[in-house]
């Protein structure tokens, strides 16, 4: 059986990727799609789809995800939006698993945030809760769960994953229940990137890279595709990109004999 390809990507709703002023840089979902198209994957998986709006609100349908099923149309889909908050910042929200083969067995999870403080244009704010989101699919008649998951940046909150470990610890368990070959990708926002790949290779999970830097912003390895004992990664690329502030991770695979 040839490999399938596994696309992971954080697409920041469609802001692309401007060096000097990359707070501002322009919105162009059709250069995010270009991108998905590009590669050609059997499996993609999308953090930040929408873009969270005043007071927490939830577009439905997400806009972005309309034009994104209109580009792909083989492709079969599972979305969703975290738990509607009004504290909501006006950063990207919405997670997505796109399939050329139909999904089953859909699953969300809510991932909770601790109440660190932070402050933000002038307000003492605390972080929204998160999100894992899964679905199973069949390729070459063997199955497969796909996870994906995009967790809080405490980095950003002079805080660590390290300290507040309840989120990464939330999807271990998870891992550790994990049945049969399964994927579990995102933007898992950790900055230390070696601890997040020691602990879920405490449950039989590898990332298929951790050396190339997947954000633009700062040299962090935030982005990953894991994978446990029922898959094999053949090859692998960081892709260089600025169709968003996150670079594309792409992985070939196959399943275990």
């Amino acid at each position: 059986m040839k490999p399938f390809r596994f696309l992971q990507f954080n697409m920041q709703f469609g802001q692309v990727w401007d060096a000097a002023d990359p707070d501002n840089a322009p919105i162009d979902l059709e250069v995010a799609i270009a991108e998905m198209k590009r590669h050609d994957a059997d499996i993609i998986t999308l953090q930040e789809v929408e873009r969270a709006q005043p007071g927490g609100a939830q577009i439905d349908p997400p806009p972005n995800l309309a034009r994104i099923r209109a580009a792909l149309p083989d492709y079969d889909c599972f979305f969703s939006y975290p738990r509607q908050d009004e504290r909501e910042l006006p950063f990207g929200i919405g997670l997505a698993i796109l399939s050329r083969t139909p999904l089953t067995e859909t699953e969300r999870h809510e991932i909770p945030s601790p109440p660190v403080e932070f402050e933000f244009m002038g307000e003492t704010k605390t972080p929204t809760d998160r999100l894992l989101i899964g679905a199973r699919t069949q390729i070459g008649g063997r199955e497969v769960t796909i996870l994906n998951t995009h967790l809080l940046a405490f980095f950003m909150l002079r805080s660590s994953s390290g300290t507040h470990g309840s989120q990464r610890q939330q999807i271990q368990d998870l891992l550790a229940r994990a049945q049969g070959p399964t994927l579990l990708a995102g933007d898992f926002n950790v900055s230390a990137h070696a601890e997040l790949v020691a602990q879920y290779g405490k449950v039989g999970f590898r990332t298929v890279q951790q050396t190339e830097v997947t954000w633009l912003r700062r040299p962090y390895v935030l982005d990953h595709i894991f994978y446990n004992e029922g898959l094999h990664c053949v090859g692998h690329q960081v892709v260089p990109s600025t169709a968003s502030d996150h670079l594309p991770v792409v992985a070939d695979l196959s399943f275990v004999e």
